[in-house]
This record gives C-alpha cells, sequence and structure tokens, in this order.
C-alpha cells in the first residue's frame, strides 16, 4: 500500500512519503477517555463506537476494567458474543498490589479470565509515586511489574505494559525507568509503553527519552509504543516525535478525550502518521472514514464536533473568501495541506460545491438502495438543507436512511398520521401525570389511542405501539436505549430550537434517530417515529414482517383503549 499522497491526491499537496512500518493504533478512548468532564456512554453505546473503531481500522480497543462497575461488567458481557473485523479488545488493569502473589490477587484474575485477549497492565515509573501513591520500594516495584505481566502470559494473555509517568520518571532517573521497561520485557509483554501521563513533557525531551529506550530495548524482542496527554498542548506532536524515534505502538483517544486537557487526539495522529510521515496504518477507505467517525463519537456523547478540529473540524478545509477561494478554486493546494476529501472532510467554499457524494454512495450502499448521480445530487442538497435547519446526520443513521428511501421513492411509512395530543398536569400534591392520544390511519382502518407515561414521549410512544403492535410485532423487540436533548441556540432561551437523538435497538442492531423542532416534544415524536420505522425496515431485511403500507378507506373504524404496556420506559425529559 503506498501512501495517500501517491494513490490519486493531486501532486501539488506537500507531504509525500515512501510508505514505511505499518504503525500499530491503540484507542483508549473507552476507558481513558471517558474520564474526562461530561463524558458518559452506556454499555450499548459503548459498543456502538468499538465497532465504528474496528470499521475504522483500530487495531486494539482499549474497554476498560472488567469488572469493576456494573456499567464495565455488562459491556464485557456484551463484547464476549461479539466479532469485530479487524481490532482486538484490550482489557485494562494495574499491577499485583504490593504484598500478594499475582496469582492470588483478584483484580488480576479478573483480567485473566474475562474475553479480551489483550489486557493492558500500568505500573509505576516515578519515584514520587512510589513513596507518595503505592508506597513500596524500587525493587519490590520491578518484581510487581515483571511478576503481573508474567502471571497473564502465563494464563494465555498478550500483554501491553503502560509505563506511567514514564517521562517524569526518566527525568528523575533514567537509569530506574529503563529498569521497569527492562521489567516488563522480561515478563513477556508484547509491547512497553512509554506514557507521558501528566501531559508536561515538550518534543524534545520525548524525543531524546525516545531514542535512549529504543536503543536500551533493541536486544529485547519487544514492541515499543507511546501514550501522551495533552496539558501542554503537544500530546500529537509527542506521540508523532516518538514513532519517528522508532516506536510502532501509539495510543490516544478519537477527538482527544480524556481527563483534565485530554489524551493525544488519536484522529490527528492518525492523519500526520499516514499522510505527513509515510506510515501504514489505513486502507484509503477506512481513511475516508475518519471524518465520519470523529463527528460520530462526539454525537453520541451529545457534544457538538469541533468546528476547528485538525482534519476532521467542519472548518478544516474551510475557505473564506477573497483570494483563498480565488486560490483554491484555481489549485486546492494553494491553501490546503492535504485533499480533504482523503480524511473524508470536504472543502467549503462556494453554496453549489457538491460534495459529501462518496458517502452519500456508500451508506445507500449499505442500505441496498440504488442512486444514480442526480439522486445523489438530490440528497446532498437535502442534507445540506436540512443540516442548515440544526439536522445532523452523524449519529442518526437510521433517520438518514429514511431520508434516502424517501428521496429515492423507496419509502413506505408505518401509518399515515392524522394527529397526536400529550397532556402534562402537575397537581397539588406535587405528582406529575402524562398522558398522550394519537389518531393516525394503518391499511385503511383508524385507530386511536390513549397512554399514559413517565413523561410526554414516553406516553406517545406507548399510545403509538399500541396502535400498531398487532400489525408489527416486531415493534415489541425495540427498546430506547438512550435520549438526548441539545439546544441549538441558546440566545433564544425557552424559544431555541431544540434537537434530540434517539438510540433504539431490537436486541441485534443498534440506531440512531434524530428529531429537530422549537417545540422539544415535536422534535421528540420525529426522532421516536425514525427509530421505530427504521426498526421496521431492519426487521424487513431480516425477514421479519414487512413494513405495512398506508392504505386508507373513508370512513375506517375508529379504535380506542388505552395502552397498559410499552416497550419504551425511559423517562423523558
Amino acid at each position: 500500500m503506498s501512501s495517500s499522497f501517491q494513490r490519486g491526491a493531486p501532486p501539488g499537496w506537500p507531504g509525500r512519503h515512501e510508505l514505511m512500518d505499518q504503525v500499530e493504533l491503540y484507542d483508549a478512548t473507552l476507558r481513558d477517555g471517558m474520564q474526562g468532564e461530561g463524558m458518559s456512554l452506556s454499555a450499548q453505546e459503548r459498543l456502538r463506537v468499538a465497532h465504528r473503531l474496528d470499521e475504522l481500522g483500530i487495531d486494539l480497543i482499549e474497554a476498560g476494567f472488567p469488572g469493576s462497575n456494573p456499567k464495565e461488567l455488562e459491556l464485557f458481557e456484551l463484547l464476549a458474543d461479539e466479532r469485530f473485523q479487524h481490532a482486538e479488545i484490550a482489557a485494562f488493569g494495574m499491577t499485583r498490589r504490593r504484598g500478594v502473589e499475582a496469582d492470588e490477587d483478584p483484580a488480576l484474575r479478573v483480567l485473566a479470565e474475562c474475553c479480551a485477549p489483550v489486557c493492558t497492565l500500568v505500573g509505576k515509573t516515578s519515584a514520587l509515586h512510589l513513596r507518595k501513591v503505592v508506597r513500596v520500594d524500587r525493587e519490590e516495584n520491578l518484581r510487581m511489574i515483571a511478576e503481573s505481566v508474567a502471571f497473564l502470559v502465563g494464563e494465555g494473555k498478550r500483554v501491553v505494559y503502560d509505563a506511567e509517568h514514564f517521562f517524569d520518571g526518566f527525568a528523575d532517573d533514567p537509569d530506574y525507568a529503563l529498569r521497569c521497561l527492562r521489567a516488563a520485557a522480561g515478563g513477556g509483554a508484547e509491547t512497553v509503553v512509554c506514557c507521558d501521563t501528566n501531559g508536561g513533557t515538550l518534543p524534545d525531551r520525548v524525543q531524546a527519552a525516545m531514542a535512549l529506550v529504543l536503543s536500551a530495548l533493541a536486544a529485547h524482542d519487544v514492541g515499543v509504543g507511546i501514550h501522551c496527554h495533552d496539558d501542554a498542548g503537544c500530546g500529537v506532536a509527542n506521540s508523532l516525535v516518538a514513532v519517528q524515534q522508532g516506536a510502532t505502538h501509539v495510543q490516544g483517544t478519537i477527538n482527544g478525550y480524556g481527563e483534565r486537557c485530554g489524551n493525544a487526539n488519536l484522529a490527528s495522529i492518525i492523519a500526520n502518521l499516514q499522510l505527513k510521515l509515510g506510515h501504514q496504518c489505513l486502507t484509503d477507505s477506512q481513511l475516508a472514514t475518519l471524518t465520519p467517525t470523529a463527528h460520530f463519537v462526539d454525537e453520541l456523547l451529545n457534544f457538538t464536533p469541533d468546528p476547528d478540529q485538525p482534519f476532521v473540524g467542519r472548518n478544516a478545509f474551510a475557505h473564506k473568501g477573497g483570494l483563498h477561494v480565488a486560490g483554491v478554486s484555481a489549485d486546492p493546494a494553494t491553501f490546503e495541506h492535504v485533499d480533504p476529501a482523503v480524511v473524508g472532510n470536504r472543502r467549503q467554499v462556494l453554496i453549489s460545491e457538491l460534495s459529501g457524494k462518496g458517502t452519500v454512495r456508500a451508506r445507500a450502499t449499505d442500505a441496498g438502495i440504488a442512486l444514480d448521480d442526480e439522486a445523489v445530487g438530490r440528497v446532498v442538497k437535502r442534507v445540506k438543507e436540512l443540516e442548515h435547519r440544526g439536522y445532523h446526520f452523524e449519529a442518526a443513521d437510521g433517520s438518514f436512511e429514511l431520508l434516502l428511501r424517501k428521496l429515492t421513492g423507496e419509502y413506505v411509512p408505518l401509518f399515515r398520521l392524522e394527529s397526536w395530543r400529550a397532556i402534562v398536569e402537575q397537581r397539588a400534591d406535587g405528582r406529575v401525570e402524562t398522558e398522550a392520544t394519537i389518531k393516525i390511519w394503518v391499511d385503511g382502518e383508524r385507530y386511536v389511542r390513549t397512554a399514559e407515561g413517565d413523561g410526554p414521549v414516553n406516553a406517545l410512544d406507548r399510545a403509538l405501539r399500541d396502535a400498531l403492535i398487532e400489525i408489527h410485532p416486531h415493534l415489541r423487540d425495540i427498546d430506547l436505549v438512550n435520549f438526548k436533548v441539545r439546544i441549538l441556540d441558546e440566545a433564544k432561551g425557552t424559544g431555541a430550537v431544540t434537537r434530540v437523538l434517539l438510540d433504539a435497538s431490537d436486541g441485534e442492531a443498534v440506531w440512531g434517530s434524530i428529531g429537530v423542532s422549537e417545540n422539544v416534544i415535536e422534535a421528540s415524536w420525529e426522532a421516536l417515529v425514525d427509530s421505530l420505522e427504521y426498526g421496521m425496515q431492519v426487521a424487513g431485511r431480516r425477514g421479519c414482517r414487512p413494513v405495512g403500507g398506508p392504505g386508507e378507506r373513508a370512513g375506517g373504524e375508529s379504535r380506542g383503549r388505552q395502552a397498559s404496556t410499552g416497550a419504551i420506559s425511559a423517562q423523558d425529559s
């Protein structure tokens, strides 16, 4: 595989390199990234992220501490039954406790028995931490490292050893820091990783330290990696410098999530390694999903994607006017350091520019929808119109497929809406009661249903399911697994446009849907209907009862009764 600049990018762009050695990509978003402020994902959401990272081409995905809490336990139970095309799962843990044999340490036992083929162990390197945190002498720390690694290797695990605070320890006592790495290598570690845990080391010091590390470990059959934080704003630069010195394993998080100022941004690392340094990381098609993947994780976390993020930000290839626009129109290389399409991004110059066609075609192919050039153009235009109104389809794959079907004439709705109404009543005793009524037409018959719920969306969902579930029993299997609301223009206060994202699952697949409106209940209804309609599309592809048509018959029978159950029972906001 040649470098991306040699795979079709115009020769005017700088940075053309011959192919160099492959670098192993290690993503820590699901564990280290979750330590950042406001970071929270359910087990099902983490599973979705893991699959997207697998599709991107990540080699190792750090899932977290197995069994450390109910959410981690659920995730590893789910992972035990999952299959990935490329990535391997790594479980994270620590070296044995002081005074405890490795094979008797409960935490190491959990790692040995978990489903992950790779275990990442963190151990101390800094003398300060030995004195203040673990309170062991230097020799005991070396034994803790070597014995913990050897135990897991003996249990059939491949081990990555993270030397925590390596660069701080190296600055104080280089010889002891290197002894810690040798202890892990002697125990059988596959890779030893030098960690800039406090994120305060500058690139020239990383460069000098890594040169000595690579030389000191040359006689050992062990890979060398780098793990950086971004407290000094050098996380990506330090990671690249380490690779230039010979590191073959790089850790980071998507979008640089993490504690304090975050971890090294793996999206930027990947693009720079492959496009600037010529290292083999991803295939062309995988690299072209870098931007959608970065935005997908942002949206799943209910974060607004950083528009100024390198490579994947909306403004990364935006040209406002004047000489820049003229230059890019003449030759994009005049004001762009790489071709935006290579990383799945797009140039923003003219309103009429045609961008995003490759992504639309790929999504249509996945859904089994045939699109000609004219149809692709219509979809791109419609997506831009909707994005201007506040829609964002990165984490709403279900709504996007329905949009494709609507624009190509392949859409068959579950029902025709006559009306819906939601009533919320707070009584003097503080109790809040919610009731919803829907009136819909299905196969020529009129259905009226009323239901109570924990909130208006829950009540609407119960009423809608009650009307449809006899015709479409698969709806019983569809559950709401997440509900997120974002205000898009805070300056308008309670009159602001609201975006609602729903995640739903039928036990086999998970999908997202979106609704946008000044009325939060209307936005929620739109997202709810999309989630159910897409769920029936999925069921149809699996051979379940197909989605029914909306055929109408004048004067159809009106049916009404209160719903007693509902598959979605989460309380709405």
